[in-house]
């Protein structure tokens, strides 16, 4: 909880050091960026927030729960010793694949690579091309929705990104077999009562039967808030930015 309350009290205000920016597709999607001061190429942080993130406004991808997996990346800290861009965009119809909910129903989550995230490596794909980022150190992360947005991504673009982080993410019926070899850091509260931990649990050990060797942390009586503990985990900065995609 120290360290819950100290990266807390270091983000305050950061986000104003965030550019507000906007991608045009298929549909428009916002998005905040982050640039590290260094004039080397940089690693770049690409953040999927969860469902309080959900609109158009480019505020609250930055705002609640989200900060941890945004602003945290920017600490002046964390920037001196893992200069990195930091591209957190917005959603209004979230990242997995999803049917649209009928008048009173839910939205239904199907196979299939979703728009939101599709979207979302466009934007990547261009700020590579217009900025000094590091093509083989790209890490996607994200938060329930985010991290259903991150199992999402790695299972239908394993070869777009150095590793992952994915916090109590949501279940979706992609198969992840073939991110088995993305390096891949799982983690998820006991006492979720939002997303049951066996989601994450099942997907970890699908990878670990495909070959694959994913960091799995599990947090005793943790609820969904789990990403206050993932994104203070002293070891994840070192873990992530050691990452490399092969040449």
């Amino acid at each position: 909880m120290a360290l819950i309350e100290a990266f807390g009290k270091k983000m305050a205000g950061l986000e104003e050091r965030f550019e507000k920016r906007t991608y045009k597709s298929s549909w428009t999607m916002p998005y905040r960026l982050f640039r590290p001061t260094t004039n080397e190429k940089a690693p770049l942080v690409l953040f999927l927030h969860g469902s309080g993130g959900l609109g158009d406004d480019n505020e609250k991808q930055l705002g609640l729960g989200n900060v941890f997996g945004t602003l945290g990346w920017a600490i002046p800290e964390n920037q001196k010793r893992f200069p990195c861009f930091v591209l957190a965009p917005q959603t209004d119809r979230g990242w997995a694949n999803y049917r649209p909910p009928e008048k009173g129903g839910r939205a239904e989550v199907l196979p299939g690579f979703g728009e939101g995230s599709r979207l979302a490596l466009e934007i990547v794909q261009s700020l590579v091309h217009e900025l000094p980022v590091d093509g083989r150190r790209l890490y996607v992360m994200g938060q329930s929705m985010g991290g259903a947005g991150t199992w999402n991504m790695i299972a239908h673009r394993p070869r777009a990104f150095a590793a992952a982080v994915i916090c109590c993410g949501s279940r979706t019926p992609d198969d992840v077999s073939p991110a088995a070899d993305t390096p891949m850091w799982v983690f998820h509260g006991t006492a979720d009562k939002t997303v049951p931990v066996e989601a994450s649990r099942e997907r970890v050990a699908a990878l670990r039967k495909a070959g694959g060797r994913p960091n799995y942390s599990e947090y005793a009586g943790v609820d969904h808030n789990v990403w206050e503990w993932a994104f203070t985990e002293p070891e994840l900065a070192n873990w992530l930015f050691a990452q490399r995609s092969p040449a």
